[in-house]
């Protein structure tokens, strides 16, 4: 079946396949852009509504801009249902900006604390250490396929906030829900990976931060949601174009804003919301993990996933193929045959090794079953060769 699926005609007006073509793109980010933007990306990159010139040579300063940038931010409003008491900012530096940016505003009293549940947040907690005391919610590990229970996290009493990654693309593990801390400590959360995959109750965090380059568009452009109180409490170190204060007064525009990854947004965001908005987005990324996932725990041991089951992602499949030692070979010969079906970037993160399958809001529901198809035609295929 997925050979046949794999030769058919796209029927989107863009080719498909490789060497030229459109691949089918597994890849953890940069990701699958909708063929859709794409296209209405194409026809606007000469001649942006009669303009006669495209985005990236367009003013920021310009009225066609500051449409774009406003439209941006009120499809954030409206996706989310984002209180008015929050900023909604597009700033450079992608997550890993955010890292500096998140302690240097807001970690006016000298600590914070910080969950650890996979190598984004752990990346962010040796950012927070230059510039204060970071206390470990849950004991350090070296592996990551699980979240500790709430009961067993020890809290600091003056910490600035609490900070989580609410899913960590390396290792697949996903919050299910906010986090609950006490004494109205502010959370803030990296949703890098999940931004615009599901809704979430904005109300509940002091911060949220997300790059574009999973969910809604390409690299360049992250987009970070702060509550109003939070602002002004910046470091007196922290540069002026990462103070959340200065770019919020400046409606983002302190410097010159990455103006198309901003435009490629927006229309990611526009095609969310043309396709149903986040409960679609949600109800098929449970749709497109369920076909993976299904095929994995119906392998007998051929394929394995080490995520504890509660906090699978529905973003990042991280799994394994074959066992033993033999595991190297056929893990290379699934990627070998997987490349020349079209499916690219399946090849797990080089900290944690196997596959992994990133099932952002561009890739189909057909496409990830085309990727099921093959993985159970690959192991029939395997389990006989080995009983040759």
């Amino acid at each position: 079946m997925y050979a046949n699926a794999c030769q058919e005609a796209p029927a989107n007006g863009l080719k498909s396949g490789i060497s030229g073509e459109r691949a089918i793109n597994f890849s953890p980010g940069p990701a699958k852009i909708p063929d859709e933007v794409l296209h209405i990306v194409q026809e606007e990159l000469l001649n942006y509504h009669g303009q006669g010139l495209g985005v990236m040579e367009m003013s920021h300063r310009s009225k066609e801009f500051e449409e774009i940038i406003l439209g941006a931010e009120k499809s954030v409003r409206d996706l989310l249902n984002v209180p008015e008491n929050y900023k909604v900012l597009f700033l450079q530096g992608g997550g890993a900006g955010q890292f500096a940016a998140v302690p240097l505003n807001l970690m006016h009293t000298g600590s914070a604390d910080y969950l650890v549940t996979g190598s984004w947040s752990q990346s962010a907690v040796k950012e927070a250490e230059k510039y204060g005391k970071v206390n470990w919610v849950a004991p350090k590990s070296d592996k990551f396929v699980s979240i500790p229970d709430a009961s067993t996290w020890k809290h600091s009493p003056d910490a600035s906030y609490f900070y989580h990654c609410s899913n960590e693309t390396v290792h697949g593990v996903e919050f299910p829900e906010t986090p609950s801390v006490p004494n109205n400590t502010p959370v803030v959360a990296d949703i890098s990976s999940n931004f615009m995959s599901r809704k979430l109750d904005v109300s509940k965090y002091g911060l949220l931060f997300g790059g574009a380059q999973k969910n809604v568009g390409g690299a360049g452009v992250t987009a970070v949601i702060v509550r109003d109180d939070l602002l002004g409490k910046s470091r007196k170190e922290c540069p002026s174009v990462i103070d959340y204060k200065v770019q919020s007064a400046n409606s983002s525009l302190y410097n010159t804003p990455p103006c198309f990854n901003i435009y490629v947004m927006g229309l990611c965001l526009n095609w969310i919301q043309k396709h149903g908005g986040l409960d679609a987005m949600e109800d098929l990324s449970r749709q497109k993990s369920s076909l993976i996932y299904d095929v994995i725990d119906r392998s007998n041991g051929f394929y394995s996933a080490p995520v504890d089951r509660r906090y699978r992602s529905r973003m990042n499949i991280p799994f394994r193929v074959g066992t033993g030692a033999d595991q190297e070979r056929v893990e290379k010969e699934f990627l070998h045959e997987a490349q020349k079906l079209r499916m690219v970037s399946l090849k797990g993160h080089r900290s944690v090794g196997g596959m992994r399958a990133s099932l952002y809001n561009a890739v189909t529901v057909e496409e990830t079953r085309m990727l099921a198809d093959f993985m159970e035609e690959f192991r029939d295929r395997s389990l006989d060769e080995q009983k040759a």
